[in-house]
């Protein structure tokens, strides 16, 4: 693999700027003096070092008539192909892994089985996997993402799935790729994304509910992803939403985890039909008019509709999003959902904004790539 290029060391304003360019750009000089309350002096001064650096671009001026004396402005975008991540996200059986641009753009996937749970075992499979991505090409850092607890020093506490506890994955990936690496949970991972590049950007708050084998949040408060040492545990799967519901395999009734887990709704509809049953299987025999499975998934979509109204309640996003390889259930059961969010929600209350975006293996992937990107930008 080829050397990694040297930090960006970007700090104060420059850095400010620079962000500002990733993810607003092409913007013109004034505008982000206008934006910073700068003078665009000033704002020339600071770019300078990044457009004579290459990681800033300058485009060419808007053709047509222009105001005032001078020079047209020509809008300033990133650069996005100085600087490649590689995002990985880890699980119980594979690993999936995206090669991004500084804009988040991916440039190409892969995923790789394990041959076992060792972390040393692991590791050997994420730098197989990780040159494949790179093919070559060098790295500025590497994202890594599982379900499970981060500590500060890209220590996992705690993976349940691996049977983890206390692992350096952080400086045994790092000792190994000799690039620097950046370790979070999963949903801190897609809530970056969402942050900075999907549907909460722009956004002063924003919260995410993931579902799929669990059931996670992350929020966005004043412009910054509110993190807490629970993240990995899973707190909002133990919410009840409906005190008549099933119970989840901790023994909690009618939880977010029994109500809108993969297994979960899965479970109840296999009682019912007196078979296994995949979910989506669930979902289409609901779509079909299975008597069984649509009964599950109203349960569910109602379920998730309260869960979605308590959320707006007690957080005030200003959108909430739905994530996660089951957030299709939002889809199938919509009229559902919006039944529950009415029965929980004031009557005078604004209508909640929320977005469905089921997301895939590499969408997580991604998410821990802009964790790294963040790394390096913000270091």
């Amino acid at each position: 693999m080829a050397a990694s290029p040297p930090h960006l060391g970007l700090e104060g304003l420059t850095r400010d700027l620079a962000i500002a360019i990733l993810l607003d750009g092409p913007v013109s000089r004034a505008e982000l003096a206008r934006r910073h309350d700068l003078t665009p002096g000033t704002v020339t001064r600071l770019v300078t070092p990044l457009l004579k650096a290459g990681l800033v671009l300058e485009a060419e001026a808007p053709d047509g008539p222009r105001r005032g004396l001078g020079r047209p402005s020509k809008p300033l975008s990133i650069a996005a192909g100085t600087h490649l991540f590689a995002g990985l996200k880890l699980t119980g059986a594979s690993v999936s892994g995206v090669l991004v641009d500084m804009s988040a753009h991916v440039l190409a996937t892969g995923q790789i089985e394990l041959v076992g749970r060792d972390p040393q075992a692991v590791v050997a499979r994420i730098e197989a996997l990780v040159a494949d991505l790179a093919g070559g090409r060098a790295l500025a850092a590497v994202g890594i993402g599982l379900g499970g607890n981060v500590g500060p020093d890209d220590v996992v506490q705690r993976a349940p799935f691996l049977g983890w506890q206390n692992v350096p994955l952080g400086d045994l990936v790092g000792a190994r790729l000799g690039v620097p690496v950046a370790l979070a949970n999963d949903v801190a991972g897609l809530t970056e994304a969402q942050h900075w590049f999907g549907a909460g950007r722009g956004l002063d708050s924003f919260a995410l509910i993931t579902m799929g084998v669990g059931v996670g949040y992350g929020l966005v408060s004043g412009g910054h992803r509110v993190e807490t040492p629970d993240y990995g545990i899973g707190l909002i799967g133990h919410m009840r939403l409906d005190p008549n519901g099933p119970r989840c395999a901790q023994g909690h009734t009618g939880c977010a985890a029994a109500l809108l887990s993969d297994a979960g709704i899965e479970a109840s509809v296999a009682a019912g039909l007196g078979r296994p049953v995949s979910f989506d299987e669930c979902l289409d025999l609901a779509l079909d008019g299975n008597p069984v499975a649509s009964s599950v998934v109203s349960a569910s979509g109602r379920a998730l509709g309260r869960l979605v109204a308590a959320v707006a309640n007690i957080a005030l996003p200003e959108r909430v999003i739905l994530s996660g390889e089951s957030a299709r259930l939002a889809e199938v059961a919509a009229r559902d959902v919006a039944a529950g969010l009415q029965e929980d929600r004031d009557p005078l209350a604004d209508e909640v904004d929320y977005v469905v975006q089921p997301s895939d293996p590499f969408d997580w992937a991604r998410g821990a790539a802009v964790i790294a990107l963040q790394r390096v930008l913000l270091a």
